[in-house]
């Protein structure tokens, strides 16, 4: 799936960009995140990503991977909505360098850092873990 414009609206604006999940009740559950637009680690297909560490996100996710992430730059704006997979410390993938993963995340959203090593060690000691979502769905006015 095409998904150049979410990555021309990520550059915009750091990524920022809303998230919604589905609780076990059914309602959703919404948040602002920092999200762009990467290879997947292992397939090699691009999709959405984001990094959190929020036990509400992360245990609806686990339950139910149903996720749209929608962003704007203006007027314009581009959403996926898609199946989620989660790699972090309580989440591995066989294969998957979790730190590696998580700055590759960071740099998609545009993000930069000047001591890694205190970033990777945040992020572990935070157990944060990135959320790849595989488009099934690309929708915008772009």
């Amino acid at each position: 799936m095409d998904l150049d414009a979410v990555r021309r609206i990520v550059a915009e604006d750091s990524g920022l960009c809303t998230v919604a999940v589905v609780r076990a009740d059914g309602r959703p559950h919404t948040s602002l995140v920092n999200a762009g637009v990467l290879d997947h680690p292992v397939t090699g297909a691009p999709v959405a990503a984001y990094v959190t560490y929020g036990p509400v996100k992360l245990t609806a996710l686990r339950a139910r991977p149903a996720t749209s992430l929608h962003w704007r730059a203006g007027w314009r704006w581009a959403a996926v909505e898609g199946s989620s997979e989660i790699i972090g410390p309580d989440d591995p993938r066989d294969g998957v360098d979790v730190p590696a993963l998580l700055r590759a995340v960071f740099v998609a959203c545009g993000g930069t850092h000047d001591d890694w090593a205190e970033y990777d060690r945040v992020m572990a000691e935070q157990r944060r873990a990135a959320v790849l979502v595989t488009p099934e769905r690309v929708v915008g006015n772009f």
